[in-house]
């Protein structure tokens, strides 16, 4: 009996280090839900990373996904192209954002995570909102998706550490304007970990409700092997089942920096180990792998 072709479609490059792919998942799309994500393996004894649904169409059966070149297997994600298949497609996982009408909404995104934050911003513009989307990156060539995010009923404010697109400086520096100046109901926030963090101290210290999606070490993303545990209000929870959108004043951010380095050095020698066979790494598509 056959099984679904995971088939790339199409592959673009944002920077030296940062991809997108567009998938067949005709499984995912009809319950999939903005906040949400997938399990993918990219071969057979390829690892499970959970990595979240940039977009999707219901019509089209795919899914859209970007990664960081970070690992082994983001490596091997990299160096898949369009024609090529990856191994398995799961999801869609976790708890979708909860998305109502509140007012004014802060959508702020760092890195990667501006790419798991543009279907939630839409979602709030779609839900009536006045959303407000401030995007933070290191320089101009990782400031990921802008012409998306450029397309929703928002405005639309910048910040990059070096000053090559919008101000120079960090994404709080435009948080706290809008803090001071446009007074937000709601913050949600996706990022690296500091990010959040500070994201998070400075809504706390003036009251503002905040969400963060927590990008936990992860396993089967059912919630039976608990790898992806994390604090949150003094409380075990799993991001997988329970989450990944956490309160950002509950959640435990020296312990999800704890669990998130806690295999490094592993995943180093894996690296290095891949790296030798790199050259010649496809996996292409076939009824049965």
């Amino acid at each position: 009996m056959g099984r679904d072709r995971f088939e790339i479609l199409e592959k673009e490059q944002y920077a030296p280090d940062v991809f997108s792919i567009k998938v067949h998942a005709p499984r995912v799309p009809p319950g999939a839900h903005a906040g949400q994500f997938v399990i993918v393996r990219t071969d057979e004894k390829g690892e499970r990373v959970p990595l979240t649904l940039m977009d999707f169409s219901r019509e089209e059966g795919t899914v859209e996904i970007v990664f960081q070149v970070v690992g082994t297997t983001t490596d091997k994600l990299s160096l898949l192209e369009p024609g090529e298949c990856l191994q398995d497609v799961v999801g869609p996982l976790g708890q979708p954002t909860e998305v109502e009408k509140v007012g004014r909404v802060a959508c702020v995104g760092g890195g990667v995570g501006i790419a798991a934050l543009y279907p939630i911003a839409r979602a709030f513009v779609e839900a009536g909102n006045e959303v407000k989307i401030l995007l933070g990156s290191r320089d101009r060539e990782h400031l990921i998706l802008v012409d998306r995010m450029e397309a929703l009923a928002a405005q639309l404010e910048i910040a990059t550490d070096d000053g090559s697109v919008g101000e120079r400086g960090f994404v709080t520096a435009l948080l706290l304007r809008a803090i001071k100046e446009w007074e937000p109901e709601k913050v949600v926030a996706v990022g690296p970990v500091p990010m959040m963090r500070a994201v998070s101290m400075l809504t706390k210290e003036y009251g503002v409700p905040t969400v963060v999606s927590l990008n936990a070490i992860m396993l089967d993303g059912t919630g039976m092997c608990g790898t992806c545990r994390c604090e949150v209000g003094g409380e075990t929870r799993f991001s997988c089942v329970d989450g990944p959108e956490f309160d950002g004043h509950q959640v435990d951010f020296d312990l999800l920096t704890m669990r998130l380095n806690a295999y490094r050095d592993e995943e180093e020698i894996s690296r290095e180990r891949f790296a030798e066979a790199a050259d010649s790494y496809h996996h292409p598509c076939g009824e049965e792998r």
